[in-house]
């Protein structure tokens, strides 16, 4: 009798604590039953030589799991994040080869960044590339480091390289047959400066459907059905991602399925997860462009560029920040919102930066966090590339910022 003194009765038990069953122990969700008799019942002698004067009844009430706290140490790589989408069926093997191959190359290509100055990296190679651009010895060793990453994964059909004249087909495929295009060193001009810079990529599914222009007699068939395969607009990417190099280094990616992030980490030599689902602000107070091209600019652009510099009722006008990189740029904007634009002006008609390397796959990105990429009157990833050094406008980053833009240039 002593025990049923002390032992609450079902009501007490339930209602003197303000977490609900789920919350409680196993043992506390056991309810003592509404069986008990009193002690003067003639049989409660019996009872009381058993389970006690009290009867314990369990409500079979399952206990809710606790939720796992993440350890200190735990953590997401690259590799393991990837073979997570494969089994999830987001991508197949080949894609996770691909990628991880695509990131071997960036490691190697930051430390090439970290140790220019050292190694006798910086300055100019003295040979030109395909747009004319004077070539850093960094975008030539960057280019053979991108392409040997991609040949050796064995999965890659067809590479197109910024640096080279026309795409290549992949002779150690041994499965997969996916199309890499990449800009292996953009805004290498910053090299000597160590200012950031960064390598992207987009990767594609071969297809015979593009129209473009190959009546170039001196191509042989083989580089011509290269380059029908690999013009294709950007609505047709697989997956797209850059890697920075900066202070830190940070590889962003997009499978389709919203933008990761991933940092490097010295320590283990590994990308680390840092970013998940990362979302562009629906608007932004900063400008990413090149004002020095302001009076080779058409007026309704000159016009836009005035009224973000007008403070107007909030007495606080937009804040200009051009690194010169686009990768730099972009990722700034991705993080922090606005708008990044490289227009056409009277000395490029249609822009410097291309639609295959760099336009496509981070409108592609953008459009993934929830931005919006566009040439100033349609959607970049609707653009059908006609060559493959093919230039365009891009303006990219918030949507309200962009679809403010595109009113002015309408």
């Amino acid at each position: 009798m002593v025990a049923a003194a002390v032992t609450p009765s079902s009501s007490q038990l339930l209602c003197s604590s303000s977490r609900s069953i789920s919350q409680l122990s196993p043992l506390q969700q056991c309810v003592f039953g509404s069986k008990a008799t009193n002690a003067t019942t003639p049989n409660s002698s019996k009872r009381n030589r058993g389970a006690g004067s009290v009867g314990v009844k369990c409500m079979a009430v399952a206990a809710e799991t606790e939720p796992k706290k993440k350890s200190g140490y735990q953590i997401t790589t690259l590799t393991c994040w990837l073979l997570e989408q494969e089994q999830k069926g987001v991508i197949d093997a080949e894609m996770t080869i691909v990628l991880s191959s695509i990131s071997l190359a960036c490691k190697q290509i930051a430390s090439l960044v970290q140790r220019a100055s050292i190694s006798n990296l910086t300055g100019i190679q003295g040979a030109v590339n395909i747009q004319g651009e004077d070539q850093k010895k960094l975008d030539v060793v960057s280019n053979e480091v991108f392409s040997n990453c991609l040949r050796s994964s064995g999965r890659t059909g067809i590479i197109a390289s910024e640096e080279e004249d026309v795409p290549v087909a992949v002779e150690e495929s041994y499965s997969g047959n996916y199309i890499v295009v990449f800009d292996p060193l953009d805004g290498s001009s910053n090299i000597d400066a160590a200012v950031s810079t960064g390598s992207i990529f987009g990767i594609y599914s071969p297809t015979d459907e593009c129209l473009a222009d190959i009546d170039d007699e001196n191509l042989d068939s083989a580089a011509q059905k290269c380059i029908v395969n690999v013009c294709q607009p950007g609505s047709n990417l697989l997956a797209a991602g850059y890697c920075m190099y900066s202070s830190s280094v940070i590889f962003v990616l997009t499978v389709g399925q919203g933008v990761y992030a991933f940092s490097l980490d010295p320590m283990y030599g590994e990308f680390v997860l840092t970013q998940e689902k990362v979302q562009i602000p629906k608007a932004g107070k900063i400008y990413s462009f090149n004002e020095g091209n302001y009076q080779l600019w058409d007026d309704k652009l000159k016009k836009y560029m005035d009224d973000l510099k007008d403070p107007g009722p909030s007495g606080k006008p937009y804040s200009a920040r051009y690194i010169g990189s686009l990768v730099g740029d972009f990722h700034r904007t991705l993080l922090y919102g606005g708008i990044y634009g490289y227009p056409r002006d009277k000395k490029s008609k249609n822009g410097k930066l291309r639609l295959l390397y760099e336009c496509a796959p981070m409108s592609f990105i953008v459009e993934q966090a929830g931005g919006k990429g566009s040439d100033g009157h349609a959607r970049v990833l609707d653009i059908q590339p006609t060559e493959i050094h093919q230039r365009v406008p891009l303006y990219i980053g918030s949507v309200d910022e962009v679809e403010k833009l595109e009113k002015y240039l309408a």
